[in-house]
């Protein structure tokens, strides 16, 4: 049961971890994709090795983080609640209608012949927006109310 003032629950930690872990992949990948470029167009700079390690490190990071809470805090209880799940299926529904959006527009950029980089980079963006909205999502129903419908 969640009470006002006790300890983070340990769903919204894992929202935290889930909602830094997501903007500092993603930032370090757009800067050393741009720092690439060197005045070349963005499409012309290689990007698919540190996308893809931008992603494992994400992968990693929130494995380590995840485990380092649990060691932080191990009597801390895992059983969600009925409080805990609705935030979770509320927080994922918000986050999943961003990997619909840029599915989507992955679609029609391909449909319409753009180049892979603008491509892979919007599907990347779908994937980032989808864990940070959702994450904050999350965070927000933890600390306000949740919709009552």
């Amino acid at each position: 049961m969640y009470t006002e003032g006790l300890a983070m629950a340990h769903r919204e930690k894992r929202a935290w971890i889930m909602l830094v872990v997501a903007v500092v992949a993603y930032a370090v990948y757009v800067t050393i994709v741009v720092s690439r470029a060197g005045g070349r167009q963005l499409t012309e700079v290689p990007y698919a090795g540190v996308l893809l390690w931008t992603v494992g490190a994400s992968i990693m990071a929130n494995i380590v983080a995840e485990m380092a809470i649990g060691m932080v805090s191990p009597k801390a209880s895992r059983v969600a609640d009925a409080r805990d799940r609705q935030i979770g299926q509320l927080g994922d529904h918000v986050g999943q209608s961003f990997l619909v959006i840029g599915a989507v527009a992955a679609m029609l950029m391909a449909m319409a012949g753009w180049d892979r980089f603008w491509i892979a980079n919007m599907i990347y963006l779908a994937f980032v927006l989808s864990a940070v909205l959702g994450s904050v999502a999350k965070i927000g129903m933890y600390h306000g109310r949740l919709p009552q419908w």
